[in-house]
């Protein structure tokens, strides 16, 4: 799974960025989305089978919040950045006489930077509060990483109510945004009066709607979800959902109904 994410994001890397033909916003912030993938997906795995590899289990308190942030980072400024994809569908089919201009090469790089930049004082915000919550149910994490959930079961304190919290805030307001987006994607698609440019539009909605649904609905599970129906085992499958799944796929989501990736491929 790891090399597959690794080939499959590395091509779109190397396409986007070798094709000129490519060189579009919807592309640019698909290079983007790329790179984040990678970064998430590097997080977890490589640590992961080094302890399989060499049969430990440990790692150490910095080793763990490093992860914990890098983690939280990328998927974070993942989310961020599909925010931004959502609003670039939304002048390509809502707007598109004005597509060229809202969405310059200027705008491109800092609605890009701003998902990058939102992602890192998430992820600051949240090991930092995360890291303050003292522990007091061993050292025990039942993951193949350091995330969240799992640094909170071990917590002894009422401190970690902030940070459910604030996951709760994090989740509605990306929900919100891609509810009120997409109705008006939607709206503007159906009064579009051909049936096949009605399909088109809808085409280049499904992948990137696919994605965001997977992350939400996996993420909001794995961290909100009550904890007597947790197990170890559904842990692991939810999580493995939402870091591993996601970079693995983004890919062939995104390339095999798209005439042009395949193409400069």
């Amino acid at each position: 799974i790891y090399l597959a994410a690794l080939l499959g994001n590395g091509l779109i890397i190397t396409a986007v960025a070798c094709d000129h033909r490519l060189h579009t916003p919807m592309y640019f912030f698909l290079l983007n989305l790329s790179r984040l993938d990678l970064g998430s997906i590097s997080t977890t795995l490589p640590k992961s089978m080094a302890s399989s590899l060499w049969d430990t289990r440990a790692i150490s308190y910095p080793g763990c919040a490093a992860q914990l942030f890098l983690l939280v980072f990328f998927i974070s400024a993942d989310l961020y950045l599909l925010t931004v994809m959502t609003y670039d569908r939304y002048i390509a089919i809502c707007k598109p006489l004005h597509y060229g201009t809202l969405l310059g090469n200027r705008a491109c790089v800092l609605m890009a930077a701003a998902a990058w930049g939102s992602g890192f004082l998430y992820a600051l915000l949240h090991t930092a509060n995360t890291s303050c919550i003292p522990l007091c149910q061993g050292n025990a994490l039942d993951q193949f990483f350091c995330e969240i959930p799992q640094v909170l079961k071990l917590s002894c304190s009422d401190s970690d109510l902030r940070e459910v919290g604030l996951l709760i805030l994090s989740c509605f307001l990306a929900f919100v945004n891609f509810v009120v987006s997409y109705v008006q994607i939607f709206r503007a698609v159906l009064r579009i009066p051909s049936e096949q440019g009605r399909h088109k539009a809808f085409s280049t909605c499904l992948p990137h709607l696919a994605m965001v649904s997977l992350y939400v609905r996996t993420g909001v599970f794995a961290y909100l979800k009550p904890p007597s129906i947790s197990s170890p085992f559904l842990d692991v499958v939810v999580s493995f959902l939402y870091t591993v799944v996601p970079p693995a796929v983004d890919p062939l989501t995104y390339s095999m109904r798209n005439k042009e990736i395949r193409d400069a491929l």
